[in-house]
């Protein structure tokens, strides 16, 4: 009798250590699918990142910043929009946020210029600075020769 007692407590404590080698396999097993694989870098280039400097031709007249000029754009069915926010400091803090449009499925990859002409009031001194599709860009303001009005003022293509 005390042979199959015995025998019970070593087939019980048998199975309790094939239990736990289970159990732990299983677990190792659920670790290691639960590791994230590292995910490649999506592409997030735009047709847009080649644009880094905007040329405009600066206006002040009267406490108000006109500036005129043109983006070329790789398709013509760009839609170019902009806002102006200035920032309450000294001198002003003035931020042309320049954005795109393009609600198109395919379009003729043709370089095509769209004009702009941001306006705003800001003190003479006022620091202006530009971004496009929220990412910022060089803004080259030429200064508007005497006498020459944003009315009058003919963009004049480079050659």
């Amino acid at each position: 009798m005390k042979q199959h007692g015995i025998v019970a407590a070593i087939v019980i404590f048998a199975l309790i250590i094939v239990g736990m080698f289970t159990f732990a396999f299983l677990k190792k097993s659920e670790i290691n699918s639960e590791v994230p694989t590292p995910s490649l870098p999506t592409d997030t280039t735009t047709p847009y990142d080649n644009i880094t400097r905007i040329d405009a031709k600066h206006f002040f007249i009267n406490g108000t910043h006109t500036l005129v000029g043109e983006i070329l754009m790789p398709t013509p069915c760009d839609l170019l929009n902009w806002e102006s926010m200035v920032a309450e400091s000294l001198p002003e803090q003035v931020t042309v946020a320049y954005s795109v449009v393009n609600n198109t499925e395919s379009c003729i990859q043709t370089i095509t210029p769209q004009r702009f002409v941001v306006t705003f009031n800001a003190s003479a001194g006022a620091d202006i600075k530009a971004t496009l599709n929220g990412r910022a860009v060089e803004l080259n303001l030429v200064p508007a020769a005497p006498g020459e009005t944003p009315e009058n003022y003919e963009f004049s293509p480079k050659g």
